[in-house]
């Protein structure tokens, strides 16, 4: 499948060229989105001890607007600022947007039992679903960066030919397709810092759970645990019947479904990332598929691209070409 030939090529800001630079800012860069309403709260119960919260930008009228699910990454949550960044533009442009927590994120431990993980698309599938039967709503598209782009990829896959007909696109921005190439590159020493972080909270999950669920949670040696790939064989793993870590890492993945991708679907990704492996979006299951478009650009570390802003554009080129491309596949009209 081809990239709309209206989505610009990214021209990267030249104060944030470099992997590290242009990470970073995106993570913790200041923004405000003064158009973005205040969010109504709505709760999806998805199994007798699965709950997830979302934020919810409703337009006016709902039913008779396209809308956009957001799936945050690794340790993340509705407040991101690209959730929020996504959200406004999707906003702006008559869409109903949704910034979706994962299990346990955004405050939400309390919620659900279990954790999240990198593939785990039966959440956003049930949110999808309960949106469909219970809201009416008829044309729907899903935007996952890192970790959630890896979940929207994986729903794709997974429902293949039987995705509902109201799902209209899907777009994953640096998302970890090849999960244990991804881990190889994390646990690089040049990479130790983004580790680090996510681990301070990987660790604090872990103590509110055990708190929440003391039959289910065992915490004892969280204190001598500080890598991502040693918490995935610990908990994630064992807890969602995969045998360790590096069988969640090969099957959670979303290569192992993307050539059944069958909903047009893009892809954003940087050959700079720090830490998100690029020789899996050359592989023929991916480029192979027509209903799949892969923009590699040469900057914009990891989840950054940013531009330098220009009017009422801020120049966050990923969230803007996100939109774009959604909005082409639900038939609103390019600004």
């Amino acid at each position: 499948m081809t990239v709309p030939a209206e989505v610009r090529a990214f021209q990267p800001h030249p104060w944030f060229r470099g992997r590290h630079r242009m990470t970073v800012y995106g993570w913790a860069g200041r923004r405000t989105f003064p158009a973005l309403p205040e969010a109504d709260l709505r709760l999806f119960t998805l199994s007798p001890v699965t709950t997830v919260m979302a934020r919810c930008h409703w337009q006016p009228d709902r039913a008779a607007c396209p809308t956009v699910l957001l799936l945050h990454g690794l340790e993340g949550s509705s407040d991101a600022r690209y959730m929020k960044g996504i959200a406004d533009k999707a906003y702006r442009r008559g869409f109903n947007a949704l910034r979706l927590n994962q299990r346990n994120c955004g405050e939400t431990d309390h919620l659900s039992e279990g954790l999240y993980h990198s593939g785990l698309a039966e959440d956003p599938r049930g949110v999808i679903r309960e949106l469909i039967e219970h809201d009416g709503l008829r044309s729907l598209a899903v935007a996952g960066y890192s970790l959630g782009g890896n979940v929207a990829l994986r729903l794709a896959g997974e429902d293949g030919a039987d995705a509902p007909p109201e799902l209209k696109a899907v777009c994953a921005v640096s998302p970890p397709i090849e999960l244990g190439v991804c881990m190889d590159l994390m646990e690089h020493p040049s990479n130790r810092l983004y580790e680090w972080h996510f681990m301070l909270d990987l660790r604090r999950r872990m103590r509110v759970k055990a708190r929440l669920y003391p039959h289910l949670y065992d915490v004892s040696g969280l204190r001598g645990l500080w890598s991502v790939r040693g918490f995935d064989d610990r908990y994630t793993a064992p807890h969602h019947g995969f045998r360790d870590a590096a069988d969640y890492y090969q099957r959670a993945s979303a290569m192992r479904v993307v050539d059944r991708i069958r909903i047009p679907t893009l892809v954003i990704t940087s050959r700079d990332d720090p830490f998100i492996a690029v020789e899996p979006f050359s592989d023929p299951q991916l480029t192979n598929n027509p209903f799949v478009s892969v923009m590699m650009t040469d900057h914009g570390g990891h989840c950054g691209f940013i531009e330098r802003p220009s009017g009422d554009y801020d120049g966050y080129w990923a969230e803007q070409t996100v939109v774009d491309f959604i909005a082409e596949h639900v038939g609103i009209a390019r600004q």
